[in-house]
Parts: structure tokens; C-alpha cells; sequence
């Protein structure tokens, strides 16, 4: 089944030119724009394989380069994400680069800049990225400001493409096409969230993403009555504090 991706603008464009002249890439925007389906869709438009990596505060450069494990009695080497995605010609894409450790982000150093390598110390290779491998990044500057920063020197290393929620018309059809409701109830699903993002009051540490509310489409979808799926995939997890849900809940009721 083919990945459903809506454009927004001309970053189809940009990703192919990038990756024809072997460039890696940094796509930044919120949580739950659509930033990883682009991914998707871009790996099944040109044909390539698609490595993930969802970085984290304990991502390593072992963790992405590989490690020697036992088995069978014997040591052996087993290629990390990083490691297998360059011998296949991979579209290698590491989901919030920032959060992992500094030691992991150096490794990418060499892959990022013209060199386009990888040296493997704990086996002495050196292995040169084919011309089919692209290196893309992700990154959220709204959730990174309380937590860490890409380096200058990273981010220069990168073509960037902005993202953001989709204009209402596109959502509404994302929505829709994503959760199976009707284009009515993808309108008052798109109408809540927006009207969430605006609730600045609340200090939302994110706010709601085009992925909620599909998630609350599926769950009208399923049958469960709109204004709990709303509360349920939507409201429930942006918060625990009281006020902020009893905010949104009234924003629910309002609307749908």
C-alpha cells in the first residue's frame, strides 16, 4: 500500500535535488507535522530502502555503528542501523538527532560532509557511502529548547526544509484520507486542533499534532462518540494538569 503524503510545498522537489547531488538533509518543524511520512513517502517514491533510527538521551555511536556480540561460541560483528544503511545504499534517517548522546552525532560527522564515510575503528574499515545513500535528520526546535541544541557546525553540514502543520484545507483532507471519517468530521477535528494551538495560556510543552487528530478520527471511526475520542486522543495525552484539560475539554465541546 502506497504511503499517503500530502505536498505543502515544493520539499518534494528540494529532497530529490538533494539526493541526486548527495547532499544530506535536516527536516525540522513540531511534533506530528508529517516530517517522518515525508521520509516515507520520499524512500518508496525513489525506490530506496529506509533505515530508522529513533534517537534518544542513551543513543551511542555503538548503538549506530554496531557492536561484536557472542554467538554461538564465537565473537562477531553485528552492523549497526548507521553501518548497514551505508553498505546498502539506504536512506539512512535518524528521527531527532539532537537528543542523542554527543559521542553518536560525531560519527555522522564524516557521512554529512564530502568525504560521505564511515570508519568503523572497532573493525578497521572504512566504508564509502554509494551514491544511492542519502543521510537525513530530523529535529524539533519548539521541544529542544528545553532540552539540547544542535551545534552550528552540525546543522551547517545540512540542506534544511521547514516544517509545520499543514494549512487547514490540506489537513482537513489528511485527516480524512488518514482516519477513514467523513470530510465533515475531519473539518471539526481540524477545528479543534487549531483552536488548541492558539490556547497559549495553557504552556503546552507541545501542542496538538495533525497525528492526534487523525488518532481521534480512527477512534470515531471505530465507533467510540467523537467528543470522548477527542478527549481520549487528543487532550489526554498534551497534559496532565487539570485546568489545561478542563480548557480543551470545554475547546471539545464546543466544537464537536
Amino acid at each position: 500500500m502506497a504511503v499517503f503524503y500530502l505536498p505543502q510545498g515544493r520539499e518534494i522537489e528540494i529532497f530529490r535535488h538533494a539526493w541526486r547531488s548527495r547532499l544530506p538533509l535536516l527536516v525540522k518543524g513540531p511534533t506530528g507535522c508529517g516530517k517522518t511520512r515525508f521520509i516515507q513517502h520520499m524512500a518508496e517514491a525513489l525506490e530506496r530502502p529506509l533505515i530508522t533510527v529513533s534517537c534518544n538521551e542513551d543513543t551511542s555511536a555503538t548503538d549506530l555503528l554496531g557492536r561484536h556480540l557472542l554467538l554461538e561460541g564465537e565473537t562477531r560483528w553485528s552492523d549497526g542501523p548507521v553501518t548497514r544503511a551505508v553498505r546498502e545504499g539506504a536512506l539512512l534517517y535518524l528521527d531527532e538527532i539532537a537528543e542523542a548522546r554527543a559521542d553518536a552525532v560525531v560519527v555522522i560527522h564524516s557521512l554529512s560532509d564530502h568525504r560521505r564515510e564511515l570508519f568503523l575503528d572497532r573493525t578497521g574499515e572504512t566504508l564509502e557511502a554509494p551514491d544511492d545513500f542519502m543521510l537525513v535528520v530530523s529535529y524539533n526546535p519548539g521541544y529542544q529548547r528545553s532540552m539540547r541544541e544542535m551545534k552550528p557546525s552540525t546543522r551547517q553540514r545540512f540542506v534544511s526544509l521547514s516544517f509545520d502543520f499543514p494549512a487547514e484545507e490540506n489537513e482537513v483532507r489528511i485527516v480524512a484520507e488518514e482516519s477513514g471519517v467523513e470530510p465533515k468530521i475531519a473539518e471539526r477535528l481540524v477545528r479543534i486542533g487549531r483552536k488548541i494551538r492558539h490556547l497559549h495560556e495553557l504552556s503546552l510543552l507541545e501542542s496538538a499534532s495533525t497525528r492526534l487528530l487523525v488518532a481521534a478520527g480512527k477512534l470515531i471511526a471505530a465507533g467510540v462518540p467523537p467528543r470522548l475520542a477527542c478527549v481520549a486522543a487528543v487532550a489526554e495525552p498534551l497534559t496532565d494538569e487539570p485546568e489545561a484539560l478542563a480548557a480543551m475539554r470545554q475547546v471539545i465541546e464546543l466544537s464537536i
